[in-house]
Order: structure tokens, then C-alpha cells, then sequence
């Protein structure tokens, strides 16, 4: 079935990136574009298929099934269905209505067509002078990405085997403990970070582990997986091109700060999962690894450091959520990719969400590295005032984190473990 009535600019600025395009753009693409209905139980995309369109949740909800079995459910409005539902292709998810829902849907081309042609956003460069030309070599690179993204044809980072393996195993009710030893103990050394992190000072017990199947007994299923994952991380930020790699070194730096001040505020004021929220740190940036690549073969964006800077600026939520899609991690995980630097998000849960740490620990990395200039007040970011269980102000939130300190810098060792 087809819907009728018109959506409104406003609304289809809700997308995107249809929010990038022109007002006379989005009456064109709403011309051309398609709507469909579909009841409860329908099914509206098959996994494994390559129909370039893109699917927008205008009403209703949708439940998205991976290869492997996992479910997770989207509903029209959330931050969810800002971005095209399942939009990787071929599709990695089969997509069935959960309830009476109707779509926007936008056939690829046509929408790369618009966005090669759509304003450029204003951005000062290093010379003072400010670009809006629309043939920029920022210009197309941003496109270039939002079409290569929406068509599955940029080079993602994957999840190392044994991580992936893990997790699968992990999340499945009849795994035992041996099975796991026996998926980490297939990589040496990934082996001996977990046995030597399991006799660190955060998870030492009265004596210490001497092989794999006695650390993942003492850490527990899902703290293995979260440390399996976190150790693999190291290598998705490398490259060969040393200057590209002195930006990775960086960015790495900085994440695992944030994911040392994660751990340590999910432990000490929610009830969140330590380990979790220290994967979530860890992962904040990592939409920023595939810009740095493919920043590499633009040189005119490379060399200009206010241009990679805005690039990275504009891509890094859309692009993080698309790894993490890619990775099959809950949405949970794609919330704090997408709004790590929000300072204004307000997440519908009372209960502080992994966005709400990383958020929160983001801001005293910052402070912590003297970028405090453009933040604003503590009490003015609603994942702030959510982390609430010790009454934090911003004196008590720095006394915190200074007690906490050898905490933190007990994280970043093991963040370190060679």
C-alpha cells in the first residue's frame, strides 16, 4: 500500500542525511520518493538482498533479525530510525514489522545525486578564508562517503575472528566456560593478556590464575567477552602511512582515556557493567578510523588539518554506528557512538545508558587535556544530571575522579598489556 498524505519538510529534515539537502531538494526527493505501508507480522526487507533503496521509518515498529539470530527492535522516532533502517547492502538483516508501519523509500542513486549537489556547510580553513565551494575536495569527500556508506562499499573495519567467535559463544545460553578458553587460547597472545589481566590488581583474587579456563571461570562469561573485544581493539587503529598513524596513535590515546574514565564511573555511580561501559569508551571514536583511511587517498584533505578535522566532525557518529552495525553489537553500543560529543542529548530512559557515561567521561577527558574552552557547565548536560546516584556537582565529579585515580591509571595499564 502506498500512503497519501505529504510529509512535511521539517519532518523529512529528521533523516539522515536527507537533513544535508535543500529545501527545493527534499520537495523533488518527496516527488519521487515511494511510501509504503506494512501491517503487522509483513516482512520488509530480506536479509542477503541488494535492492538499492533506502527504507526511513516514518510510524510504527520494525524488529531487525541478524544471520546469527540476534533481534533488536526499532521504533519510529527514536534515534534508531534517524538513519535508514538496515541500511547496509547486500541487507544483514531480515526486517519485519512489529506493528501497522510505513516507510519513506529512496532509491539510492538518486538520493547520492541529490547529496553530490546539495549545499556545502560553511567551514573556515587554516588560511582564515571560508569554503563553500560546492566541488570542495571536503565536499566530495563527504559525499563520496555518505554514498559508499549507504551502498556497502567502504572498506569497514571487521572485528578480529576470535572476538567475534567469542562473543557468538558468550551469547548463546548453553556455551560453558571450557568453550571459551578453548576460542581465546586459539590466539596466544590474546590468551596471555586475558591470564595476565586476570591477575591485575582490578580482577586479582586471593591467588593467581595460571591458564585460560581459570581466568574466564573467575572473570565470568561476559567480562571475557568485553576484555576479548577490548584487546583486539588495538590493532583497528594501525596503518602503514606514518603520518596517518601518528593520527591513529592519537586517537587511540584519547579513546583509552575515555574508556579508563567509563570503567570507573560506571563502577562507582551506576549500575551499569564496568566492563561494558569500558568497551563503549574504547569504541566511542572508532567511526574515525575508516575517515582516517580513506582521508589517505585525498591528499588537498589530508594536508589541511581544518579540513580532516570537520570531515571527521560530520562523519565520525554516522560512520562509527555503521562499524558497529557491521559488528552485529547492540544498540546500546551504536547510542554512545552516535552521541558521544551530544552534549544535549537526552536519552528517554530515567536510568543512566551507556550513551550517559561516555558522554559524561568524554567531558573530563577534555577538561582533563585543557580543551574546556567551548563545554559546557556540567549541570547544563542531561547524562550529567542522570549519573546522579552521589548527588554530583562538578567539584565532587573532579574529587571523584581524583580519588579514583590509581583506579583509572590501573584501567590504562591493563588497556596497555602487551
Amino acid at each position: 500500500m502506498v500512503g497519501q498524505e505529504s510529509l512535511s519538510l521539517r519532518r523529512l529534515k529528521e533523516f539522515q542525511p536527507l537533513g544535508r539537502l535543500s529545501d527545493d531538494q527534499l520537495v523533488l526527493l518527496a516527488n519521487r520518493a515511494e511510501r509504503r505501508l506494512h501491517g503487522r507480522g509483513q516482512r520488509v526487507i530480506e536479509r542477503g538482498v541488494r535492492d538499492g533503496m533506502d527504507f526511513f521509518l516514518v510510524s510504527g515498529q520494525v524488529e531487525l533479525e541478524s544471520g546469527d539470530g540476534r533481534k533488536f527492535r526499532i521504533d519510529a522516532g527514536s534515534d534508531q530510525a534517524v538513519n535508514p533502517i538496515a541500511r547496509l547492502q547486500p541487507r544483514m538483516y531480515t526486517v519485519t514489522a512489529v506493528k501497522p508501519s510505513e516507510f519513506l523509500v529512496i532509491r539510492q542513486d538518486m538520493l547520492t545525486q541529490l547529496l553530490r549537489s546539495a549545499p556545502v556547510h560553511q567551514v573556515e580553513m587554516q588560511s582564515g578564508e571560508v569554503s563553500g565551494e560546492p566541488e570542495s575536495e571536503e565536499h566530495q569527500l563527504l559525499m563520496e562517503f555518505y554514498a559508499e556508506l549507504r551502498t556497502n562499499q567502504l572498506a569497514l573495519p571487521s572485528v578480529p575472528d576470535v572476538a567475534r567467535k567469542v562473543r557468538r559463544l558468550v551469547d548463546r545460553e548453553d556455551t560453558a566456560a571450557e568453550q571459551v578458553a578453548s576460542a581465546v587460547a586459539a590466539d596466544p597472545a590474546l590468551a596471555a593478556k586475558l591470564v595476565r589481566a586476570c591477575n591485575s590488581a582490578l580482577y586479582r583474587g586471593f591467588s593467581d590464575v595460571r591458564n585460560v579456563r581459570e581466568a574466564v571461570i573467575r572473570l565470568g562469561m561476559r567480562t571475557t567477552r568485553q576484555l576479548v573485544t577490548v584487546f583486539c581493539m588495538r590493532e583497528i587503529f594501525r596503518s602503514n602511512r606514518p603520518a596517518l598513524q601518528k593520527e591513529m596513535d592519537r586517537l587511540w590515546k584519547h579513546s583509552r582515556e575515555v574508556a579508563a574514565l567509563c570503567w570507573v564511573l560506571a563502577d562507582s555511580v551506576t549500575s551499569l557493567d564496568p566492563e561494558e561501559a569500558l568497551l563503549a569508551g574504547l569504541l566511542h571514536d572508532i567511526g574515525v578510523v575508516p575517515v582516517l583511511v580513506q582521508a589517505e587517498h585525498h591528499e588537498k584533505l589530508f594536508s589541511n588539518q581544518a579540513n580532516l578535522d570537520h570531515a571527521i566532525e560530520e562523519l565520525r557518529g554516522d560512520m562509527g554506528a555503521a562499524v558497529l552495525e557491521n559488528w552485529a553489537f547492540p544498540s546500546r553500543f551504536l547510542d554512545a557512538v552516535r552521541h558521544a560529543e551530544d552534549w544535549a542529548w537526552d536519552s528517554p530512559e530515567s536510568s543512566p545508558q551507556l550513551a550517559d557515561v561516555v558522554i559524561v567521561a568524554q567531558l573530563h577527558a577534555m577538561i582533563g587535556a585543557n580543551r574546556s574552552a567551548d563545554l559546557p557547565l556540567f549541570e547544563q548536560v542531561p547524562s550529567y544530571r542522570k549519573l546522579g546516584e552521589l548527588k554530583l556537582n562538578a567539584s565532587r565529579s573532579l574529587q571523584l575522579l581524583t580519588e579514583a585515580r590509581a583506579r583509572v591509571d590501573e584501567v590504562h595499564r591493563l588497556l596497555s598489556i602487551h
